[in-house]
């Protein structure tokens, strides 16, 4: 019989062990068990993600406060740049360059942008003056008062209703703006304001703001230290930012369950609070767990924050752990339990999800922007290679190895260098290649082995084997880690060529002046004209006194057979290419043959003059010629000016007006050379007074003027000339002794007298001595009365009909008549019109023809009058400007060399009506000028530097063609003093500060106190 095995005690199910109630009660307390276990687990892990989350708002809130803060220091520096980059920012500029920025689109929360300027005290009346005259008649520095230094907003952008509020308020009148002003100078990094309220929100605005601000230095100044960083400072940037606007937007929609205030500095107090998200009431229910306090450092000023989650931050957190017991008491503690770490599991995946995606699209935008910075690099990059190529100066860019980095177009064209030169892998192909094109190549030479320091300069002119000019700059300069050189190249030739011309006609004038034959002026004449035009040979024919026949001026280029060919001929004698000359007096018109092989056999007379003629210019071996009259001053044809070349040519405008040019100069010096032949035969006639001369000879008894000299001796009378001086009246008595006995027809005629005004005694002494010659008439009765037999002396007299004339007198003693002066010869010579003309010789000598101011020559010797008076008188002061046109050659490239002359005749015009009566203008070069000022300091010197500059600027020249014209000026000043060597040294200090206002953006004034570098002046055009 087969019986089953009993089973194991531990193979049995529990529900054996107990009754069905006990079971579920062990199964309820289990579950329950796991049920508060659960719910524990789950409410700690809630109260932690909620922690959490609150703590990473916190830190986001915060990021993001600091990066909005750092994005707008970022755009402060872009300003600061703007500064760095610029020395003179007008106030387009600066609202160009903020218009472009779209400040207030891109970057909200900022209430502008603004300039404020440093100035001192003394020059708040100029400041305002100077922003009135910009368009706003209403400025003013605010609060008023005197201040030793003045922070004024002078630049607000945008200047909206409320920004006006604020332009003009000096904000180093207030302790807090000034602290982080002071701030910014010293450390030369920004700096914020404590908590203010701001000037566009009125007296009555409860909100509160800041400022932030940045330095900006002079660029040519040192700043390595405080001290350097206090002397370099020019001016702050600052940006006025609203605490309301500031935070409007931070932390997107998580931060409006969030109570943000912020103090200014480490303290909470009510003073401090700067920002609170939920004034009044509405914070009282924020929790007092999840709450932050943390400090943050923003430009230089720390900020306290405290943060506190409002109700509802959680959300439905603290709710799932209560979920979870009411699921294990319902449903069943083990289901409920699997099914809530199932949904916390794919919570925490989608969680993780997301994250992820997150982090995925902030790379695509990183990779984004590194695409957008690389292409704005490349874009900059070809900008500045265009700009490079646009310029009209050549550029070079190289090292002190002579490693070559770069040129512009305009350097390969300026030096010819071909396509195949590959001078980036050898840099001394392209040195030789420039040495082979210079006549001297030391200047270049000696530029790349002594190279400047520091922000200095070398200067050198070049000449070149074809002829051109060029003028050569190098400065060094910082390339990245590498000391580098910026070589700069500008083709002067046309100035050279106008410098040698003023040169020329300088020197005709002083040759004119100081009596040269006329021989010697004719052919400085032609060799200057030839000097500017290598091509051409020139010659001077003259109509001799018959006006038949043409004689030989000067002819020094050309050959003998051919000069000789037309000396001395009758014009109808002349054929062929001399007798284009004839043509040209003939006529009185200019006569250009461009060929003279094609047009000769065309126009010439009978066939053998032809060939004749033919023949001499293929001996002198010339294929062209161009004849221009000579005129005199009356326009009379006085000869011809002959310009021949070897090869058929047309001239050009600038042929044509120096042929002109040379053409006038050549005339005056014949008229010239006329008028000193003729004074010689008048001086040679007076020689032969005792015959019957054509000369003015008086007959005079002097001898009761004698007889009052032996009474006045009597009466102790010893010094003669003393006692005239004291009694004018006495020489006048004197002068009315004299008896005239006779006088010729000359003399009659030269006072206007005939021979009834001599019989009734209409003559006297006046017709020799006026009144304002008395002391020369008793110069004469001295050295007469004293033993002389002859004087001589140069007078003024009155004509009957009272003109005043000049003349010159030469008084003889007849012989025997010495004791008692009872027959005195007087022989007289007007020589009004020779004064004149003299007079007008050496106003051409010293007066600049186009301008009607003084020459270079006339100004040197006025400066170095002034340089021995300062020798003299040590505590004196003088100054010396500097005045030179910007971008003239524009003017003359764009309207003409007519108007160009019209601009120099204006400019000329505006700096008479500027001086004083004391002050010395001069035309020194092409377009510059310059300015005496004896007696005037630095100080005074730029205030009229200033007025002169303004004066410049706002006038305009219209032009006979109805152009509009209006050019600058800028302006180099330097004292003068009586310690320089000589004048050159000033004159070498004010070019310097020239030519620094000129790199410094033109239309301003630059002063240069002595010392190397010069000082930056004050008066700068705004």
């Amino acid at each position: 019989m087969h019986t089953r095995a009993p089973s194991s005690w531990f193979a049995r199910p529990v529900s054996d062990w107990v009754g069905p109630r006990l079971f579920a009660a062990l199964v309820l307390a289990l579950c329950l068990g796991l049920t508060y276990g659960a719910w524990r687990n789950v409410h700690d892990a809630s109260v932690q993600q909620v922690r959490a989350d609150f703590d990473f708002r916190v830190r986001e809130l915060l990021n993001s406060i600091v990066g909005r803060m750092q994005t707008y220091i970022q755009v402060l520096h872009g300003v600061q740049g703007l500064y760095a980059s610029s020395q003179d920012v007008t106030r387009g500029e600066f609202r160009a360059y903020l218009a472009a920025q779209q400040v207030d689109r891109h970057f909200p929360g900022i209430h502008g942008i603004g300039y404020l300027p440093l100035l001192p005290g003394t020059a708040r009346a100029q400041h305002e003056a100077q922003v009135r005259a910009e368009g706003y008649p209403g400025y003013a520095i605010r609060p008023p008062g005197q201040r030793p230094w003045h922070a004024p907003i002078a630049y607000l952008e945008p200047l909206n209703e409320s920004n006006a509020l604020a332009f003009g308020y000096d904000i180093l009148s207030e302790p807090v703006r000034r602290a982080a002003l002071e701030q910014a100078r010293d450390t030369g990094q920004a700096a914020m304001t404590g908590k203010i309220r701001l000037v566009q929100d009125g007296s009555s605005g409860d909100a509160y703001g800041f400022l932030v601000v940045l330095p900006v230095y002079d660029n040519g100044l040192p700043r390595a230290s405080v001290a350097q960083r206090r002397a370099a400072l020019r001016a702050w940037v600052f940006a006025p930012f609203r605490m309301g606007d500031l935070m409007r937007g931070v932390g997107g929609e998580a931060s409006r369950q969030l109570d943000l205030e912020i103090y200014d500095g480490t303290q909470l107090t009510d003073a401090s609070l700067m920002y609170d998200s939920m004034p009044g009431t509405a914070s009282a229910d924020a929790s007092r767990t999840l709450a932050a306090q943390q400090a943050i450092i923003i430009a230089g000023h720390a900020w306290s924050m405290r943060v506190r989650a409002m109700p509802g931050f959680d959300g439905d957190a603290l709710s799932r752990p209560r979920a979870v017991a009411w699921m294990g008491v319902l449903v069943s503690m083990a289901l409920a339990l699997a099914a809530w770490l199932l949904a916390a599991s794919r919570a925490r995946a989608r969680v993780a999800l997301a994250r992820a995606s997150e982090m995925a699209g902030q790379l695509e935008q990183g990779q984004a922007s590194v695409m957008a910075m690389a292409e704005a690099a490349q874009r900059s990059q070809a900008m500045l290679r265009n700009i490079l190529d646009s310029t009209i100066d050549g550029i070079l860019v190289d090292n002190i190895h002579g490693r070559i980095f770069t040129s512009n177009r305009r350097f390969r064209d300026l030096w010819q260098v071909p396509d195949a030169l590959d001078w980036q892998a050898d840099g001394e192909a392209l040195v030789r290649h420039v040495e082979s094109q210079l006549e001297q190549a030391a200047p270049f030479l000696g530029a790349r082995t002594l190279a400047p320091d520091g922000h200095r300069e070398r200067r050198d002119v070049l000449h070149l084997r074809d002829g051109r000019v060029i003028e050569q700059y190098v400065r060094s300069m910082q390339l990245g880690n590498e000391q580098a050189r910026l070589w700069t190249f500008r083709d002067i030739s046309e100035r050279s060529q106008m410098e040698r011309r003023e040169h020329t006609r300088r020197q005709v004038l002083e040759m004119l002046a100081t009596g040269a034959p006329l021989e010697r002026v004719l052919e400085s004449v032609v060799l200057a004209l030839q000097a500017d035009h290598p091509a051409m040979l020139c010659s001077i024919l003259l109509l001799d006194e018959s006006r038949h026949r043409l004689v030989l001026g000067a002819a020094p280029g050309l050959p003998a057979f051919f000069n000789l060919s037309s000396h001395g001929h009758d014009l109808g004698m002349l054929h062929g290419v001399h007798g284009i000359a004839a043509q040209a007096v003939t006529s009185g018109q200019r006569v250009i043959v461009a060929d003279l092989h094609a047009d000769l056999h065309a126009d010439a007379g009978p066939q053998g003059n032809v060939q004749g003629s033919l023949e001499l210019a293929w001996r002198a071996q010339l294929q062209s010629c161009w004849a221009e009259p000579v005129r005199g001053g009356s326009g009379k044809i006085l000869g011809v000016l002959m310009a021949y070349h070897r090869q058929p040519a047309l001239p050009g405008a600038a042929h044509l007006a120096r042929l002109g040019e040379a053409a006038n100069l050549a005339g005056m010096a014949i008229e010239q050379a006329q008028v000193a032949l003729a004074l010689r035969a008048g001086e040679a006639r007076f020689r032969s007074l005792y015959d019957h001369a054509p000369v003015a000879l008086w007959e005079q008894d002097w001898s009761a003027v004698r007889a009052a000299l032996d009474a006045l001796a009597q009466a102790g009378v010893s010094d003669l000339g003393a006692y005239w001086r004291d009694d004018p009246a006495e020489l006048r008595r004197l002068a009315g002794l004299v008896r005239i006995i006779d006088a010729n027809g000359a003399a009659l005629a030269q006072v206007r007298a005939n021979d009834e005004d001599q019989r009734r005694g209409a003559l006297s002494l006046a017709q020799n001595f006026d009144d304002s010659a008395l002391p020369r008439f008793g110069d004469a009765l001295l050295a007469l009365a004293g033993g002389a037999h002859l004087y001589e002396c140069e007078s003024s007299f009155v004509r009957l009909d009272g003109a005043a004339r000049q003349n010159e007198l030469s008084l003889l003693v007849m012989p025997g008549h010495a004791d008692s002066l009872d027959f005195i010869m007087v022989s007289s010579l007007d020589i009004t019109e020779r004064k004149r003309m003299n007079a007008e010789l050496l106003q051409l000598a010293t007066t600049d023809f186009l301008t009607g101011l003084p020459n270079r020559r006339q100004f040197m010797a006025s400066l170095e009058n002034e340089h021995a008076r300062l020798q003299r008188e040590l505590a004196s002061c003088a100054t010396v400007l500097m005045l030179d046109i910007d971008h003239f050659k524009r003017v003359n490239d764009d309207h003409g060399h007519a108007v160009g002359d019209a601009v120099l005749r204006h400019l000329g015009a505006l700096m008479y009506q500027a001086l004083r009566k004391v002050d010395v203008p001069g035309r020194v070069g092409g377009e510059e000028f310059a300015i005496l000022l004896p007696g005037t300091d630095l100080g005074a010197a730029a205030v009229f530097a200033e007025r002169l500059r303004r004066r410049v600027a706002e006038s305009s020249l219209t032009t006979d063609g109805g152009i509009l014209i209006t050019v600058t000026v800028s302006i180099g000043m330097a004292a003068m003093a009586g310690t320089d060597a000589d004048c050159d040294a000033v004159l070498a200090r004010a070019d310097e500060a020239l030519y620094r206002a000129k790199r410094g953006g033109r239309n301003r004034i630059e002063q240069n106190e002595g010392s190397g570098d010069g000082v930056l002046s004050k008066f700068m055009a705004k």
